[in-house]
């Protein structure tokens, strides 16, 4: 293991952290608030210890071998945790204890959108803005970020790039240098940030909300400045806005590129993750919505489709935006919303979930082998369109699938053991490992009764979910330490 080189590292990120407090900081002194002490302090802090761990080892440089880069992934999203808690701790217009300021802030930089805060309507402008903030930055990554922009690591970063980027297949590049790639994915990331905050704007928000919402709303984070989440503008154009920035961002990045360097929307429809992520997404909004007229959910027809299909949209691009008490429709509707969230988004977009690719590859390799036991000595291949998948590809997604079965099943179990009943722990664990947010029971609008334990084991489920898994779970590996 090179230690200097995971101390450059981690040095280059933690001084580019600090400066994430700057925006906060300079929104506190605008509104006149004492809040401002806290980010100053955090800023200070953080870009001391960058530069006491990269000064010594500035000029060390060596190739990022496939280890160190996984050990960066996982440590960093703990460790940013971590530093990003200490604003919630010092604020004194909500002080937080570690394990809910942690909790907090490792649910946004997941984007899982999970909180433990309550009365956002009277926080300070920004303590909330820097809860948009984290969700943003974890969007696609902070780790693609730093990779675009610290050229000046020397190190390989397409063993970064892998370790980060969600999905089952990531040795394609967009472009032939990681730096490129990465520049490019987050190109199109604050494009379609700024879209969506001059919409808000434009439809009724102010400019603070326009860009705070819009921060997690592409993030697919679903952290709001206001209680009420989405509710609180009581407005039908707004969420129906948020609808479409929710699914867009809920696609593969790489297609946005593709689209966007072709100059034509016919990457999307020949992408068969992007079609069946489109047909769900549509037939479940129909399905929640026809359920709800039936069950005279609201007035209007108009009203049980825009809210239907907000709630659906919300849930399975994970963004856990509300503009309804969704727990108090028919039981079949929330049901039906947690497992969406099962499915999440595209692979390579900010969403959550297990991935819309993963659950094409298992559902076609069930239908291969039910082919098999009718035609045992044919030779059947899986395939995406006209490319056969690869042996290697269908064999992780199985193993992916193991691996989150079993998971899910301790993590609820531990949670029960700590006296959580069964519907709140299955809806937690769904919460955090799919990085949605809100689910049922006590966890269906906060994780502040939940206690300590719980909220730990919360907090580690949405790293497990947002590194996929496998990026974890390797580190408990004793084969990996062996040199």
């Amino acid at each position: 293991m090179d230690f200097r080189l995971l101390q450059k590292i981690f040095g280059l990120l933690l001084i580019l952290f600090s400066f994430t407090t700057i925006p906060p900081i300079f929104i506190a002194f605008i509104d006149y608030q004492r809040d401002q002490l806290p980010f100053m302090q955090t800023f200070i802090i953080v870009l001391l210890i960058g530069m006491l761990l990269f000064l010594p080892v500035r000029y060390y440089e060596k190739e990022l071998r496939n280890r160190e880069g996984f050990i960066v992934v996982a440590l960093f999203w703990v460790i940013f945790s971590a530093l990003g808690a200490i604003p919630f701790m010092l604020s004194e217009f909500s002080p937080l204890s570690f394990t809910d300021a942690f909790f907090e802030s490792m649910s946004g930089f997941t984007t899982t959108g999970a909180t433990v805060m309550e009365g956002l309507d009277y926080l300070p402008r920004s303590l909330l803005f820097w809860r948009q903030e984290l969700q943003w930055l974890g969007g696609m990554g902070i780790i693609v970020l730093a990779v675009a922009i610290l050229p000046v690591l020397g190190v390989g970063g397409m063993q970064l790039f892998k370790a980060e980027t969600p999905g089952p297949v990531k040795d394609a590049k967009l472009t032939p240098r990681i730096t490129g790639t990465a520049k490019a994915l987050y190109l199109i990331y604050l494009a379609i940030t700024v879209i969506c905050a001059l919409t808000y704007k434009v439809l009724g928000m102010n400019w603070f909300d326009a860009v705070a919402h819009s921060l997690s709303t592409v993030a697919n984070g679903g952290f709001s400045t206001h209680d009420e989440s989405f509710a609180w503008f009581h407005s039908a154009p707004l969420e129906i806005a948020a609808i479409f920035f929710m699914m867009l961002s809920g696609v593969n990045f790489a297609l946005h590129y593709a689209a966007w360097s072709s100059k034509s929307l016919k990457a999307y429809w020949q992408d068969t993750e992007f079609r069946a992520y489109l047909a769900i997404l549509i037939v479940s909004s129909l399905l929640i919505s026809t359920y709800l007229i039936i069950h005279n959910g609201f007035q209007s027809a108009l009203t049980n489709l825009h809210h239907g299909s907000f709630q659906l949209v919300s849930f399975m691009t994970t963004s856990g935006f509300g503009v309804a008490d969704f727990t108090s429709w028919p039981t079949f509707i929330p049901v039906l919303l947690v497992f969406s969230g099962f499915i999440g988004g595209c692979a390579g977009s900010t969403a959550g979930g297990i991935k819309v690719i993963r659950i094409v590859l298992l559902a076609k390799q069930g239908i291969r082998e039910i082919k098999q036991l009718i035609h045992p000595n044919a030779l059947l291949l899986v395939k995406l369109g006209k490319i056969k998948v690869e042996e290697r590809v269908t064999n992780a997604v199985w193993g992916f699938f193991g691996l989150y079965i079993v998971s899910f099943t301790v993590l609820m179990l531990l949670m029960m053991v700590a006296g959580v009943d069964q519907i709140t722990a299955f809806s937690a664990v769904a919460a955090c490992i799919n990085n949605v947010g809100p689910g049922l029971g006590k966890v269906a609008s906060s994780f502040s009764e939940m206690n300590d334990f719980v909220k730990w084991l919360g907090a580690f489920a949405m790293l497990l979910g947002r590194l996929e898994i496998f990026t974890v779970l390797v580190l408990f590996s004793p084969s990996f330490w062996r040199n």
